[in-house]
C-alpha cells in the first residue's frame, strides 16, 4: 500500500507490507545515503517480515543531513502511532548505514520526552556506520549509549564502515540488551565474494525475524 507522510511543506513516500493476518507490531524501515527504500535488501526484509505477521512501513528521506534524516524518521514514527487504519501495539525501529542512524537518534530524542511511552520497542540496525572508512578515532557512538530498548546489530565483519572490536567495545558499554549478528567476511554493502546476494538476505532476515520475535514474547510474559 504506497501512501505519502506530511513532512513539512514537502511529504515522504512510503510503502506498507501489510500482512494478512491480524497485526500487533510493526517496523519502520529505511535507507542509507544512498538509494531509497526500494533498496533490495529493505524490500526482502519487508517481504519476509510481513509474510510472518509483522506489519513493515519504509520510506524514503533523501539528504546526507543526519538532523534532517532524524526529523523525517520521528515524523514517519508519530505518522504511524496515530494512523487509524493500523492500530499496533508497539513498533521496532530500523535502518540500514544512516537510515540505522537516524533510528537511533529518533529513540534518545523520544526517550528524553517526559510524555515517553512504550511505542518503541527495540532498534534493528543493518551496516550501522559507526565510524567513517579508516576514520575510526570518532565513533558515531552517543546515541547507543543512551537507548535503553533491545537492539540487534546486523554488521559484516569486513564493514570497512564499523571495525568489529570496536563495535564489540561500544556495545559492552551500552546499558541497553543488545545482540550483534556477523556476517562473515561481509563489507558495508553486506557483500560477501562467493555469496548471492539473496543468499546473504535470507540470513539477514531470518535474524531480524528470529530476535523481533523473541522480543516480543518477552514483552508479553
Amino acid at each position: 500500500v504506497k501512501v505519502k507522510i506530511p513532512f513539512g511543506n514537502k511529504e515522504l513516500d512510503a510503502i506498507f507490507n501489510v500482512p494478512k493476518k491480524k497485526l500487533r507490531y510493526g517496523v519502520i524501515l529505511t535507507h542509507g545515503a544512498g538509494g531509497d527504500m526500494n533498496f533490495p535488501q529493505l524490500v526482502s526484509l519487508a517481504a519476509y517480515l510481513a509474510s510472518r505477521g509483522i506489519l513493515c512501513l519504509r520510506f524514503t528521506c533523501k539528504g546526507l543531513n543526519i538532523a534532517y534524516r532524524t526529523k523525517a524518521y520521528r515524523t514517519v514514527v508519530d505518522y504511524l502511532k496515530l494512523s487509524d487504519d493500523y492500530k499496533l501495539s508497539g513498533v521496532f525501529l530500523a535502518g540500514r548505514s544512516m537510515g540505522s542512524r537516524a533510528a537511533a537518534s529518533v529513540i534518545r530524542q523520544l526517550s528524553q520526552d517526559d510524555d515517553n511511552d512504550d511505542f518503541i520497542q527495540g532498534l534493528v540496525c543493518l551496516s550501522y556506520p559507526l565510524h567513517r572508512p579508516k576514520l575510526q578515532s570518532k565513533l558515531r557512538d552517543e546515541d547507543l549509549l543512551f537507548i535503553s530498548c533491545p537492539v540487534l546489530f546486523i554488521s559484516g565483519s569486513a564493514d570497512e564502515m564499523c571495525e568489529k572490536q570496536l563495535l564489540e567495545s561500544v556495545a559492552s558499554k551500552m546499558k541497553a540488551p543488545r545482540k550483534i549478528h556477523w556476517i562473515d567476511k561481509a563489507n558495508h554493502g553486506l557483500a560477501v565474494k562467493g555469496r548471492t546476494e539473496g543468499d546473504v538476505m535470507e540470513e539477514v532476515n531470518v535474524q531480524v525475524f528470529s530476535w523481533l520475535r523473541e522480543n516480543i514474547e518477552l514483552e508479553h510474559k
